[in-house]
């Protein structure tokens, strides 16, 4: 273990230095309790141990300094008194010391301390690499539950989460967003024909498809069956109607087989909207938009992407 020890009195910093690395442990030996404690923020010891009264700080109040700054590590903190009353100890105890030890010091008292620190600073680690790992399965649980578990995309929850998160956008910097619904044409029929494995294959291929050719900043989510949205931050309109022809373009150009598409291939319709920041209005209100454009676009032919300005182009 790495072990402070803080005394003012020279003979007793070298009996303790001599008994802690008899023990085989690394020492570090300060003079008061100003020292102490800045050998304790930066090296970080498993164990200090302190006498009770030093210039500068004393040992009880470093203790205390000690407990309230821990910074999520655990330090066993020893404090050596030549004052053996109980009331004294206590005070001590209180303040955040773990043991205490009375002058002179003996080899066989601070051997049993240090044993009782090791097995006490050994579970604070175990509990420390325990609480990490729950820190981190929790993160990927939490991350699972925002994504879609075939595509990988951002599920509906997600979806909602960075709608709010431009909300605020949209209130603090004035800023806007557009968004394009992406609907696969003839989903179904694709499905009977080649198989439900198929038809997952072509939505996996169909979000890769989208990350490929979406821009820095542009989030992408799985909106439900074979549907996909993207959000397009602080892009107009017509922008976000560029970006998508782009992303329909790309994803005919695979040239996927598909016997019941006019095409021939597998291809994907879109519906764009606009939350202009000159004329505030719900999300909701927005995906409503995009979706009934993603209609015209289906009524129109699909193939090709819709918006309420009656930008129609067909990819291509």
């Amino acid at each position: 273990m790495k072990i402070l020890v803080a005394d003012d009195d020279p003979t007793s910093q070298a009996v303790a230095r001599a008994m802690v690395e008899r023990l085989g442990h690394h020492c570090l030996v300060v003079s008061d309790g100003a020292q102490a404690w800045e050998a304790f923020q930066l090296h970080r010891p498993d164990v200090v141990i302190t006498d009770w009264v030093m210039p500068v700080l004393s040992g009880v109040e470093l203790c205390r300094r000690i407990r309230e700054n821990a910074a999520g590590s655990f330090t066993y903190c020893i404090l050596v008194t030549s004052l053996g009353a109980r009331s004294r100890i206590l005070e001590g105890m209180l303040a955040g010391a773990d043991d205490y030890l009375v002058k002179p010091l003996h080899a066989d008292d601070l051997q049993l301390r240090l044993i009782a620190a090791t097995r006490v600073t050994s579970l604070h680690s175990q509990l420390d690499r325990q609480r990490e790992a729950l820190e981190t399965l929790n993160a990927e649980l939490t991350g699972m539950s925002l994504r879609d578990p075939l595509t990988g995309l951002g599920n509906r929850r997600a979806l909602e989460q960075e709608l709010d998160r431009l909300q605020v956008q949209v209130d603090r910097y004035g800023t806007g967003y557009s968004m394009a619904l992406f609907d696969l044409d003839h989903f179904k029929s694709y499905n009977d024909t080649y198989g439900h494995p198929a038809g997952d294959l072509i939505l996996q291929t169909t979000a890769a498809q989208l990350r490929e050719q979406a821009r820095g900043g542009d989030t992408l989510y799985r909106y439900g069956g074979e549907e996909f949205l993207c959000i397009f931050p602080e892009q107009p309109l017509a922008g976000g109607v560029l970006a998508a022809q782009r992303m329909g373009a790309g994803l005919e150009a695979l040239a996927i087989p598909h016997v019941g598409n006019a095409t021939g291939t597998v291809t994907m319709s879109a519906g764009l909207a606009e939350l202009d920041p000159r004329c505030p209005r719900a999300a909701d209100e927005v995906l409503k938009e995009a979706d009934a454009a993603l209609y015209d676009a289906k009524e129109l032919g699909r193939n090709r992407v819709a918006s309420p300005d009656s930008i129609r182009v067909t990819p291509g």
